[in-house]
């Protein structure tokens, strides 16, 4: 049973690494198509799919009493949606540089007492 939960996380993490690509070649126009780069990004995936439905399965989480290999597909897609999410959330903070403080400040300094 355990095998089948692996499978399945490692799936849903596939599945959400495709839906990424996908929605990146289609926000980009002319984006290469780069295979060793895909398939590396697809295992990846994979592995946080796979890694998120171990962690949620070990914690004991049950849906109408027990865990199914379509709950571990779920958490493995969303697993990896969490991950992207949060290094979003981290590159966002820490990309903040000098000049974009500065133009935060200009910006701030240039709208004073204006009603917007």
């Amino acid at each position: 049973m355990l095998i089948n939960i692996l499978l399945a996380g490692f799936l849903g993490g596939i599945t959400r690494g495709l839906v990424g690509f996908i929605k990146h070649q289609f926000a980009y126009r002319k984006v290469p198509f780069n295979f060793p780069y895909f398939i590396s990004m697809s295992a990846l995936s994979g592995i946080i799919g796979m890694s998120s439905a171990l962690v949620v399965s070990s914690l004991g989480f049950k849906f109408e009493g027990f865990f199914s290999p379509a709950l571990s597909f779920v958490v493995g897609y969303a697993g990896g949606d969490f991950i992207e999410n949060i290094y979003k959330i981290i590159i966002k903070k820490s990309s903040w540089s000098l000049e974009d403080q500065k133009s935060r400040k200009t910006n701030n300094k240039s709208n004073y007492g204006k009603n917007t």
